[in-house]
């Protein structure tokens, strides 16, 4: 009597639980052997896709058909669409169930292997199958890029969008609230150039961001962010991009900002987001005696750690992290504004506003005049391949060059007219910078390392050394200096300075 293992597949997880395929195959397999005297030795259920034979329990079968050779004589399914959808993998596995002693066989489609014109039917089977899934996978594919073209986003949401529906039924994506804000958070700090993509991930994941790092790396070119669906290039068609029906997240300015910081074509700076509460100046000051920046340890002493600013170099710059804070703290007082001098601070800022209207305007005509060259560029190229003076390669190169110069220009502009502020909409934006100039002290001891090292970095544009900031006015950034002078003007001047000129603070 043969003795027969019966080999039951469906496809997905729900035709497993909810249809009705397993319980049919598992009756008409089970009658198929009570008819022809089969004994059953085993029923091996599985739901998972025929494109491979990596599946687990035809894996866990394999395993014990070679252990036990010879204990089973057939192998048993409904039809050869159940047992494999890849015709060259079917084959080598046809070849190795019979190294074990057991043959295959599909009770509906019953083929006898002995005789060679078998084999051409045992191909037809195999691979009707194949071109099926083929060309249900080619229509899905041309689908999915229609969806994309028309501005719809299909499949799964990218982090920061969720999936939703329309009342008419229709799927969009839409804003997924914070994970959304966290993401916006994520594209303005990697545009700032200050921290690498790896420690802003980290630090958007400490505030609750659900996303891998390579998934994170991958979304940061997305141009999805910015409204824009990307269209992969696919036999003749170039990969280009059309406007999203979904919300942006961010503008489009700022998403090819991103691309130039990640692609290296702008300047960055290195600095770490979290550092020692010891060191809130450690990569801002550098070694009086060489050009190294100082270093940063801390000494066990019998009862306490003492902490130091140091150089690694054999010049011996070593400074009392405490020192070198206080006089941070000192120097705070120099640029802190004075509660006089508000209203005249306001009015100079709300001047220079007025008079940068001038460059603004400037600006927005060489992006026009930018925007008109690359369209020319374009004609030129076009009247050249016409006229055979420039082959087919040269001028889609020359094409895709200028559309994205069109794209980046006009995101430019877009965002000229959203970042101009009219003089009721900038008062308020000025009344709290102020309110931060006026308390600079009190808000530096209230911060955390990493606003401390934010607000120190924003008021040094280069590197200080403690000299600077013991015995000379270090060199600050234009409004911490304007905020110097005020001060100096509205103190007692000092014997011996006659000119405003002297009132200027020494740079280092």
């Amino acid at each position: 009597m043969k003795i027969a293992d019966l080999y039951i597949r469906v496809s997905t997880d729900e035709q497993a639980d909810k249809g009705y395929s397993q319980r049919d195959q598992a009756e008409r397999l089970q009658k198929y052997c009570n008819d022809s005297n089969i004994t059953i030795r085993k029923v091996i259920y599985e739901d998972h896709s025929a494109k491979t034979f990596i599946r687990p329990e035809w894996t866990k079968l394999l395993v014990y058909l070679r252990q036990h050779r010879n204990k089973s004589n057939l192998v048993l399914f409904t039809k050869w669409d159940r047992f494999s959808r890849n015709a060259p993998d079917a084959y080598n596995m046809i070849s190795m169930l019979k190294s074990f002693g057991v043959e295959p066989q599909a009770i509906e489609q019953p083929l006898d292997m002995t005789v060679p014109e078998n084999k051409m039917m045992l191909a037809i089977y195999l691979t009707a199958p194949e071109i099926e899934n083929d060309r249900r996978g080619l229509n899905t594919f041309y689908g999915i890029r229609r969806a994309r073209k028309e501005g719809r986003w299909p499949g799964l949401a990218p982090v920061g969008y969720i999936n939703r529906t329309a009342e008419d039924g229709k799927k969009y994506i839409g804003p997924d609230g914070e994970q959304a804000k966290l993401m916006e958070w994520a594209f303005k700090e990697i545009s700032k150039g200050k921290y690498s993509t790896e420690q802003i991930f980290r630090k958007a994941v400490e505030s609750g961001l659900k996303c891998s790092k390579n998934n994170f790396l991958r979304l940061v070119r997305n141009p999805i962010y910015c409204g824009r669906i990307p269209i992969a290039q696919f036999k003749d068609e170039d990969a280009f991009t059309v406007i999203g029906l979904h919300e942006p997240i961010i503008s489009e300015s700022l998403f090819y900002e991103v691309q130039d910081i990640l692609d290296g074509n702008k300047r960055t700076i290195k600095t770490k987001i979290i550092t020692n509460k010891h060191f809130p100046l450690k990569g801002f000051i550098c070694c009086s005696r060489c050009p190294r920046t100082l270093c940063t340890s801390g000494s066990k002493g019998r009862s306490m750690y003492y902490y130091y600013y140091h150089c690694c170099s054999e010049c011996g710059c070593r400074y009392k992290a405490e020192d070198v804070n206080n006089e941070l703290l000192k120097l705070f007082d120099l640029y802190t504004l004075d509660p006089r001098a508000i209203e005249l601070f306001k009015m100079v800022i709300l001047d220079e506003y007025a008079n940068d209207t001038i460059g603004y305007k400037e600006y927005k005509v060489s992006l026009a005049k930018q925007l008109t060259d690359y369209n020319s560029r374009v004609s030129k190229a076009r009247e050249l391949l016409l006229a055979g003076d420039l082959d087919g390669i040269d001028y889609k190169g020359i094409k895709a060059d200028c559309e994205r110069g069109i794209l980046i220009t006009e995101a430019q502009i877009a965002e000229l007219g959203k970042n101009k502020y009219a003089k009721s909409q900038l008062e308020p934006i000025i009344d709290k910078a102020i309110i931060t100039y006026a308390n600079l002290k009190v808000i530096y001891c209230k911060s955390d390392s990493e606003d401390k090292r934010r607000l120190i970095g924003s008021m040094f544009p280069e590197k200080i050394t403690f000299e600077n900031l013991k015995h000379r006015t270090a060199k600050v950034n234009e409004s911490f200096r304007c905020i110097y002078v005020i001060n100096r003007q509205l103190s007692v001047k000092k014997k011996g300075q006659k000119t405003f000129e002297n009132l200027l603070p020494r740079e280092g």
